[in-house]
């Protein structure tokens, strides 16, 4: 919750405009701290003294009657004493009664509005949402002020219910996730035993079958399936208990040629092009080459999966700003609509195979390389998934 003013000061800081400090030189910095000294608050940006509205309002209908007074005194000059005094007497206590009566219509009209909405701030401050002015009514500026500091606490209450219903709902969700990753880590190892005895047998059952013997074709199948389960439960194991990234800086554009060559021997299959364009000016970027190297495979096995024979895939390495950019773009069946937000979700896939961790895990390895992966897809065009990462690591999270 933001830090709130008294409703002393509140009308004076709201009417300052404080800099950075980063903006300011020396000498302001200087004049600042002896600004501060000479403010009773020690705010630099209040003035050392502070005039009243009530002084404010009534300082130009004072001086208006007092120019009047002085203009009615040269026009009685030639009356006598006793008439002039008496005339001069009744227009001054006119005068003070004309400032006592706009000083009190002030005060009712302006003042009480002004000092309970200093209140209800300072209680919205303190976290009460709950709170609302009572001259909203008011068919005037002092009423729409009230209407519109009514409507914002109120938009402010549905923001806030809004906001704890969805961190209820993220922690369930994280919860619910966390006992996914400690059953799939058990699951994991579990399978990985009996998998290596069974992947024995098979290279035992192997070796010794006939070379002309039909079975060694259901051999390769099982092999194949194998590899696939062992993958598989390798997903799960990266998911379930993830490892930072051991970032170092080196060349990105290496990092994705040797991803788009395995790439190419996937698609050799599906007589798809792979074209990769490299940009020799990038700078070093500093990521872990590993783990990017499973991001882009990631993604180049996807969009081998999304298009038909004699299709393309284009893999882009460029810069942008700060940010080093990986684009891979198919011209594939694209990816509907309704099915965008949900890709990244961990198990979610619209494959007639697969667990659904592929992009989840990829997300999450890009987010802990401080960096974002994003999509854009049409039905019947293609996709394109873009990796932007930074140049260079914030100190704090790089590792060695």
């Amino acid at each position: 919750m933001p830090e709130t003013l008294e409703p002393e000061t509140m009308t004076e800081a709201t009417n300052s405009a404080p800099f950075p400090k980063s903006d300011r030189s020396a000498s302001a910095d200087s004049g600042a701290a002896e600004l501060a000294k000479a403010s009773p608050s020690g705010d630099p940006e209040l003035p050392w003294f502070r005039i009243n509205w009530e002084i404010k309002a009534l300082v130009p209908i004072a001086c208006v009657l007092l120019g009047g007074m002085l203009l009615f005194l040269l026009a009685t000059l030639s009356w006598r004493d006793p008439e002039r005094h008496t005339v001069l007497l009744v227009a001054g206590a006119g005068a003070v009664a004309i400032c006592g009566a706009f000083l009190v219509v002030l005060t009712y009209t302006v003042q009480r509005p002004m000092v309970e909405l200093q209140q209800k701030i300072a209680q919205l401050g303190a976290g009460d949402l709950n709170v609302s002015v009572s001259f909203a009514h008011h068919n005037d500026e002092i009423g729409d002020l009230g209407r519109n500091f009514n409507q914002m606490v109120q938009q402010l209450r549905e923001t806030r219910q809004e906001i704890e219903l969805l961190h209820r709902t993220q922690m369930s969700r994280a919860e619910h996730f966390a006992t996914l990753g400690e059953l799939a880590t058990g699951l994991a190892h579990e399978i990985r035993n009996p998998l290596a005895g069974i992947a024995g047998v098979i290279e035992i059952v192997a070796r010794d079958l006939p070379a002309t013997s039909p079975a060694r074709g259901v051999v390769k199948d099982v092999r194949q399936e194998i590899a696939r389960i062992n993958q598989i439960v390798t997903d799960l194991l990266h998911t379930a208990r993830p490892h930072p990234p051991r970032v170092r800086k080196s060349d990105l554009n290496t990092t994705v040629e040797h991803a788009v060559m395995l790439g190419r021997q996937q698609a050799l299959a599906k007589s798809v092009e792979i074209t990769l364009r490299k940009d020799p000016s990038l700078p070093e970027v500093e990521h872990d080459s590993d783990q990017l190297h499973q991001v882009l495979l990631n993604l180049l096995l996807n969009a081998l999966q999304a298009i038909d024979a004699n299709g393309k895939v284009t893999v882009t390495v460029r810069p942008q700003g700060t940010m080093a950019v990986v684009e891979v773009a198919d011209n594939g069946r694209g990816i509907a609509p309704e099915h965008l937000p949900n890709i990244f979700r961990p198990f979610y896939t619209t494959k007639g195979e697969g667990t659904g961790l592929g992009l989840s895990l990829a997300r999450r390895i890009v987010e802990d390389h401080q960096g974002c992966i994003d999509v854009t897809s049409a039905v019947g065009k293609g996709t394109t998934f873009s990796v932007r990462l930074p140049l260079q690591r914030t100190s704090t999270s790089a590792t060695a």
